[in-house]
């Protein structure tokens, strides 16, 4: 039940048009005969960044990397078979073979995002498509720093020449940033110049933003300020940096509908934590994240967690038969169908975000907390965070009880209302408040933490946000696996095991309880 990438390709590029019959059979037609029309030899570029997209969206955002991490920050707790081993740290977060596939897949997409910037660079077939060769800069900019943020050192400035170089080097982390920063940096002053070239511009190629570059641009700066917040600790001119962030945010997305979000899934193309819970039923619902919601009160306890039997709980208390049902993180049974998930197992058709205006105010709140502002004037930008978040949520709650594979195969029950306006202001004003008055950066962690728990990919970004805050001391999200927490993921065993450099920096896998990245006060 995985999305076709290949067809959605294929369909994309328009490869399976109609046939045209022809009458006769002459020498060049001869000479076609055994081409594979389904293969084609050279593709626009508009086409290859539709594969770019979706595949960044659905494999590399919202896939293994996410379903693991959300393990690990504690959004879920694994509870069979793999899922299980990576909550207990038996081996699996060691293990090269683990990421393997989504570490090959990140390399493809990087693969296909260049040759997007290739194809529309001066000199390239397509030179004079500026917009689209922003875009795949944006791309390949998004794709390196997930590769680097998880893995540390990769192969990249020798990566992509098998003919020339069997065996690339590692690139440093602090050298693969530079690289992540000048795609950005050329993206924002490229989309601008829109598209000359007869090949035309992305149009309905796009789905991010169907070609609209204003939105592209907004994305790009969006990423800025994301990844001046990720270099921090690494930075000599923090404040500089903390009053980069606020204006890159400021020029990125003005409200929700203008976020960076895939919203492709349907009946056949599934979101991806739902793809993996249908067909695994490797996820439990987390009591590290149900007591945060019950210390705070918060609305969304009543919203976000099911039963066995599909029945949306809203009864859950520290007295509640429910309460028990809470898997315990890193001290769970191994075994199915008697804790309780959470709602967004079953958000078959949410989006999966690669950026949300949600996260761009938790950005905002945080640089402008790190630069000694009060939290009277943090007060509006978290209230519209936190609002953003919920009803993020909540468009995710709700796709899970419209689920139609889901609701073919039997009855999913909603017990609770839909959160409102109202609910979400007295909830800030009697919940969140009072805490971003006594420690203004803990609320506006754990309210982060809190809008990355969902169907919409976000785990991976509180897995970076985590060590980030750990590097600093900053001990800001309390996490309940007894176990130690991992640091970085292993390399992929297609690398592992064919070339020395990565072998040598894999050893036996244990270095990813040890070593920090680079950016998190690592050396690799």
């Amino acid at each position: 039940m995985k999305l076709k990438l290949n067809i959605v390709g294929l369909l994309t590029m328009g490869v399976l048009a109609t046939p045209v019959i022809f009458t006769s059979c002459s020498e060049d037609a001869m000479d076609s005969v055994n081409n594979n029309v389904n293969n084609p030899s050279d593709v626009q570029a508009k086409f290859i960044l539709t594969d770019v997209i979706t595949r960044t969206a659905f494999s590399n955002v919202g896939g293994d990397f996410n379903t693991y991490l959300s393990t690990y920050v504690e959004h879920e707790v694994g509870t069979d078979n793999q899922l299980w081993n990576a909550e207990h740290r038996e081996n699996e977060p060691v293990r090269s073979s683990t990421f393997n596939n989504t570490w090959g897949t990140v390399y493809t997409t990087l693969k296909d995002a260049r040759i997007v910037i290739e194809k529309c660079s001066e000199g390239g077939p397509q030179s004079g498509n500026y917009a689209t060769l922003g875009m795949g800069q944006v791309m390949a900019a998004y794709n390196l720093a997930l590769l680097t943020d998880l893995f540390g050192d990769a192969p990249y400035s020798e990566g992509f020449k098998p003919l020339e170089i069997r065996n690339p080097k590692l690139d440093k982390q602090e050298e693969l940033y530079k690289q992540v920063n000048a795609y950005l940096d050329a993206a924002i002053e490229n989309l601008p110049k829109g598209d000359t070239h007869g090949s035309g511009s992305v149009g309905g190629q796009d789905f991010l933003f169907s070609g609209n570059t204003s939105k592209w641009l907004k994305f790009a700066h969006g990423l800025k300020a994301r990844y001046a917040m990720r270099l921090l600790k690494v930075t000599t001119d923090k404040t500089a940096a903390l009053n980069a962030i606020i204006a890159h945010v400021d020029k990125s997305f003005a409200n929700a509908t203008e976020e960076a979000k895939f919203t492709q899934y349907n009946t056949s193309n599934l979101n991806p934590l739902f793809d993996f819970q249908w067909s695994r039923d490797g996820l439990a619902a987390s009591k590290s994240i149900g007591d945060k919601l019950l210390d705070r009160h918060d609305p969304r306890l009543n919203r976000n967690f099911m039963n066995a039997d599909w029945e949306q709980i809203n009864d859950i208390t520290l007295a509640s038969d429910s309460y028990k049902l809470l898997a315990p993180n890193g001290l769970n049974t191994q075994i199915k169908y008697h804790y309780l998930t959470s709602t967004f197992v079953y958000s078959q058709t949410a989006p999966t975000q690669l950026l949300s205006f949600h996260e761009l105010l938790f950005l905002k709140a945080e640089a402008m907390q790190r630069l000694g502002q009060s939290a009277s004037a943090i007060e509006p930008v978290l209230k519209a965070a936190v609002s953003a978040a919920i009803k993020n949520s909540e468009n995710s709650v709700n796709a899970a009880f419209a689920a139609p594979t889901v609701n073919a195969n039997g009855k999913i029950v909603e017990t609770s209302a839909d959160l409102t306006d109202a609910d979400i202001s007295d909830y800030f004003v009697n919940n969140v408040k009072p805490l971003l008055t006594a420690n203004p950066l803990k609320e506006i962690a754990n309210q982060k933490y809190l809008a990355f728990f969902g169907a919409s990919g976000e785990s991976t970004e509180m897995y970076n946000d985590i060590r980030r805050w750990k590097a600093n001391g900053e001990n800001l999200i309390e996490l309940k696996n007894p176990g130690k927490f991992p640091l970085r993921l292993p390399y992929g065993n297609d690398d592992t095991t064919t070339n020395p450099y990565v072998q040598a920096a894999y050893g036996d896998g244990q270095y990813v309880y040890t070593e920090n990245v680079w950016w998190a006060g690592g050396t690799r």
